[in-house]
């Protein structure tokens, strides 16, 4: 080695630490781990599978949909929140929308384009309060919603000044505008394609004081992964699942308390429901 040239030394001494760290980091480090973690974590190391009659029938820790082949809700199992993550609860996608409390305002469908339209984070709210709504037998009605399930949003011309033109943005023509009138002057509806950026934008709260659906069910969690809801939304659904069983409401609210987890180290977060722990448990009866 002394007899080398320095530059050729120094890339032998280079090629000797990628061989040594890829040994050490890419094989000894990840097995050692992985022997740690199945010897004292096993059951959570392998992905916390639930098995039912010999086969997984998912994780614990990952959310799934309880839809049938149209994509609607199966009225015998209770319904997980909302996910983002690619076509939902997508591991190899996990994120969250990233929009934002201003995304307010839709692009509404050109009727035959070939690009759809745009429902802002409000109106996806709104659709799925009102979906959950009608589903579970209550008032679906939010802040910010009009009736019809989209944000209640005005786009008000001129920008400063008294307005000359109102526009209710998210609900597109022929639709009847969720207000009349707004500053003495008519509200039309939105017409799809027409720019309407120059505009102030003028959401309008409505008069709903007590909102049913809680905000777990339309709002999607960060990781879009979350195998959890709110005990609200479970004891929502209760009645619902009840009934498309034909079990005693008692029991399946006797479920949910049992499968219920509590705070993390007991002071962090709310108390969560285990969605396909529920369900089933519901199914074994």
């Amino acid at each position: 080695m002394e007899r080398l040239p320095g530059w050729l030394r120094r890339h032998v001494a280079a090629i000797r630490a990628v061989v040594v760290l890829t040994l050490l980091l890419g094989a000894v480090y990840p097995l050692a781990v992985t022997g740690v973690a199945q010897a004292l974590f096993n059951g959570r190391a392998n992905g916390s599978m639930i098995e039912r009659d010999g086969r997984a029938v998912g994780s614990a820790l990952i959310g799934q949909s309880f839809t049938d082949a149209e994509g609607k809700a199966v009225g015998t199992y209770f319904q997980s929140r909302p996910s983002a993550a690619g076509d939902g609860y997508d591991m190899l996608s996990t994120a969250a929308s990233n929009l934002g409390p201003e995304d307010v305002v839709d692009v509404l469908p050109v009727p035959g384009a070939e690009e759809g339209g745009r429902q802002s984070l409000l109106t996806q709210v709104c659709a799925r309060s009102k979906e959950i709504g009608e589903r579970e037998g209550v008032s679906g009605a939010r802040p910010y919603c009009t009736p019809d399930g989209v944000g209640a949003v005005l786009k008000v011309f001129p920008a400063v000044g008294l307005p000359i033109r109102v526009v209710s943005v998210n609900q597109a023509c022929p639709a009847t505008p969720f207000v009349a009138e707004y500053g003495g002057v008519k509200v039309e509806c939105g017409r799809p394609g027409e720019d309407y950026s120059a505009g102030r934008t003028v959401p309008v709260r409505g008069d709903v004081t007590h909102i049913r659906v809680p905000g777990d069910a339309v709002t999607a969690s960060g990781s879009g992964l979350d195998p959890h809801i709110s005990v609200a939304y479970a004891e929502l659904q209760a009645p619902r699942v009840a009934k498309a069983r034909g079990m005693d409401e008692g029991r399946v609210r006797a479920l949910i308390a049992a499968h219920t987890d509590g705070r993390g180290l007991g002071f962090m977060g709310e108390p969560a429901v285990n969605v396909l722990e529920l369900n089933l448990a519901l199914d074994q009866g």
